[in-house]
């Protein structure tokens, strides 16, 4: 079951910190999930392999 988007972000202090990244074809809103050997997004397909 996917997370919700409350769950992507960490507190610390004052500041909640977003964990994961955002798409940049899709811009603020669309968030990437985090594969072993990926990141990918699920709206528009972009994907960045890691090393």
């Amino acid at each position: 079951m996917a997370a919700k988007r409350h769950e992507r972000y960490e507190v610390k202090g004052d500041k909640a910190l977003l964990q994961n990244r955002h798409c940049p074809r899709c811009g603020p809103g669309v968030l990437m999930a985090a594969h072993k050997d990926r990141l990918a997004c699920g709206k528009c397909g972009y994907t960045e392999f890691q090393k």
